[in-house]
């Protein structure tokens, strides 16, 4: 999808692809992530978590973690906000 797509089917899209990533580890990380944090999300947020969501899964949750290097383009509140990991419930 686009980002000339309606933002409402955007958002859609993008929850889907959070909470269906392959591994249950990476859907409640990447998927409580996106639950907490979507309803205060503009245009620029969206297209971060869009291109986040290209990335592999491992990757993504290293940089979670804090075990691997956040890419430059990944870097800033959004990320700092992935890694406090307090929207996961156990």
């Amino acid at each position: 999808m686009t980002e000339s797509a309606p933002p409402a089917a955007r958002l859609a899209r993008a929850k889907f692809r959070a909470w269906h990533r392959g591994t249950r580890e990476a859907d409640y990380m990447i998927g409580g992530f996106f639950d907490a944090h979507h309803a205060d999300w503009g245009e620029a947020e969206l297209a971060w978590f869009e291109a986040l969501l290209e990335e592999d899964d491992v990757d993504v949750m290293a940089w979670a973690l804090k075990s691997a290097p956040v890419p430059p383009q990944y870097g800033g509140p959004l990320l700092e906000a992935l890694q406090k990991l307090d929207y996961v419930t156990i």
